[in-house]
């Protein structure tokens, strides 16, 4: 059972779940004292690696082994990580916005890297296997008798009737728009001209217009994670269970610490940040007590 669950969070994790992956580098760096955090942002993995010490966070050797547990699970559409590295602060939790406002204050250092795709055959075995996962071949999906090839299949009457007077009544319409096109050449050019003239503010409208969806996409999906943990908690019960819990939390959290302040819920955004944070917290003490 506890392979099982192990199987379907790694799974989870190289189709791009942010929380499978936190679990998974939690579980790995957890034996050299670092804790990962993590948010999806902008084509970018931000990873935030915490420390009592800045002796545990060396960044050659932490880059190597982050880089080796990326490259190992092969996470669908992320390739680059932005790794960065801080002592521990229990009680920041726009982690994200402070180290963009003052990263040299913020982080004992940062540093971008690109993960390389794994082998072919590597790729190979890893797609055999989740097909396996997904419970192995699908049944084939039955095919309808083939009719004799002495006996050619006949139109009924009413379909060639149909399209016989379908192509009529395109004909026609064809030559009606041909002749009002010859009449009113000059107000089509007019009509066409204008409205082919974009107004000066259009591209101010759509930068506006993108970030305010994407401050919308980031508190929706904040608020669909959070109701995703809180119904996996209900049903947790092992040590693992805790933890996926745990890092939806946090995932939770961090998109919500994503959202800029001109957003028409950014109070109450900042209030949630603080209450998936706690509860990402109970979550790991449920799971340290298993």
């Amino acid at each position: 059972m506890v392979n099982q669950q192990v199987d379907d969070i790694a799974r989870q994790a190289r189709l791009g779940s942010v929380a499978a992956i936190i679990q998974i580098l939690n579980d790995q760096l957890a034996q050299v004292g670092v804790r990962a955090r993590a948010v999806f942002a902008e084509g970018v993995l931000q990873l935030l690696c915490e420390a009592a010490t800045p002796q545990l966070l060396e960044q050659s050797s932490l880059v190597d082994r982050v880089r080796e547990i990326l490259e190992g699970l092969d996470p669908r559409n992320i390739r680059r990580v932005n790794i960065n590295s801080r002592l521990v602060r229990e009680h920041q939790l726009l982690w994200l916005e402070e180290i963009s406002r003052d990263p040299e204050n913020q982080l004992l250092w940062s540093q971008q890297i690109k993960l390389r795709k794994p082998n072919l055959f590597k790729r190979l075995a890893a797609a055999h296997h989740e097909r396996q996962d997904r419970g192995g071949k699908r049944a084939l999906p039955r095919i309808a008798p083939l009719r004799s090839m002495q006996e050619p299949r006949k139109l009924p009457r009413g379909l060639v009737a149909g399209v016989g007077l379908t192509v009529l009544l395109l004909a026609a319409t064809a030559a009606i728009y041909k002749g009002l096109n010859s009449q009113v050449p000059n107000s089509t050019a007019a009509t066409t001209q204008a409205v082919a003239t974009p107004s000066p503010a259009t591209p101010e409208k759509k930068i506006a217009q993108q970030t305010a969806n994407s401050a919308v996409d980031s508190f929706a999906q904040a608020v669909r994670t959070a109701e995703q943990a809180a119904t996996e908690g209900k049903n947790a019960q092992s040590r693992q269970d805790w933890l996926m819990v745990a890092a939806k939390w946090q995932q939770a959290s961090d998109l919500m610490a994503a959202v800029p302040p001109n957003h028409p819920r950014y109070t109450i955004a900042v209030n949630r940040t603080a209450l998936y944070r706690q509860n990402s917290d109970n979550a790991q003490e449920e799971a340290q007590n298993k």
